[in-house]
C-alpha cells in the first residue's frame, strides 16, 4: 500500500518543532539524526551539524510527519513554497522509478532515485507545476 506523507523544510528549528509538534500530538520519534551523523559531516561547517538531517513523528498508522533542516553551506534556501514536500512511500522500487519518472516529466530533477547511506532508496524533485515530491522505497 502507497502512503504520503508531509515532509517540512526548517531552516535550523527542525528540532524545536518537532518538540513542540511532539508534545501537542504526542507519540514518539520513530527517526532522529542530526547532519553530523551523516558521511562525511566533518566537512560540513560547525554551526550546521547539529542541525536535523531527519526526524520522523508518527501521527497513526498510515501518517508520519517528517522534516529535516536546510544547508546553506549546501546552496539550500529556505523560502515559502518550498518549505513542504508531499513524500510517497513506494510499494517496491519498480513502483518508486514509476512514480518518480511520471510525477517528475517535464519538472526538475533535485535528487535522482539512488541507493542512500541510510539503506532507503530514494530521490525528490520539483514537478512541472511547480509542487515538491519526496519520492522514498524502504523504511516508511
Amino acid at each position: 500500500m502507497r502512503t504520503m506523507h508531509p515532509y517540512l523544510n526548517f531552516d535550523g528549528q527542525a528540532e524545536e518543532a518537532f518538540n513542540f509538534y511532539k508534545s501537542v500530538l504526542g507519540g514518539e520519534f520513530s527517526f532522529f539524526q542530526k547532519m553530523s551523523d551523516a558521511p562525511e559531516s566533518d566537512k560540513l561547517p560547525e554551526n550546521e551539524k547539529n542541525r536535523v538531517m531527519h526526524v520522523a513523528l508518527p501521527i497513526n498508522e498510515h501518517t508520519i510527519l517528517m522534516a529535516s533542516d536546510c544547508l546553506p553551506s549546501a546552496g539550500h534556501v529556505l523560502r515559502e513554497g518550498n518549505n513542504m514536500y508531499v513524500h510517497i512511500a513506494a510499494e517496491s522500487r519498480e513502483d518508486a522509478d514509476k512514480l518518480f519518472n511520471g510525477l517528475s516529466a517535464g519538472g526538475t530533477i533535485e535528487m535522482p532515485m539512488e541507493d542512500m547511506f541510510w539503506g532507503d532508496y530514494f530521490g525528490s524533485f520539483k514537478d512541472k507545476f511547480g509542487i515538491q515530491w519526496m519520492i522514498n522505497f524502504g523504511s516508511y
